[in-house]
């Protein structure tokens, strides 16, 4: 007698589906972390808060983290850091965030 209707063999979709998952970098470890934080100009995080120093990809999520944690101080755009000015881009760090290895 068999299973109850369970599947014997993988599927392709499922097969893809953990390819994938072990064969590109989601940002996690160390690389993930200096990627969010904004320390190389690989990273995500473009702007930097002025008062608490958090950092966020871009200039819409920047001010929707403004009016949630800093309501009483007015949104002020020239405030803002840039990260990706402040840094030099070094060339020869792989880039977190993109395809990892390509392992079969």
């Amino acid at each position: 007698m068999t299973g109850k209707a369970k599947p014997k063999k993988h599927t392709a979709k499922e097969i893809a589906a953990k390819v994938d998952a072990a064969t590109t970098n989601r940002g996690g470890g160390k690389a993930g972390l200096a990627d969010r934080s904004g320390v190389e100009k690989g990273g995500h995080a473009k702007y930097e808060c002025p008062h608490c120093k958090i950092t966020a990809p871009d200039l819409k999520t920047m001010q929707i983290h403004h009016d949630a944690k800093h309501p009483k101080v007015p949104f002020e755009e020239s405030k803002l850091v840039n990260l990706h000015a402040v840094h030099v881009v070094e060339t020869s760090k792989p880039r977190p965030g993109v395809r990892g290895s390509l392992k079969k």
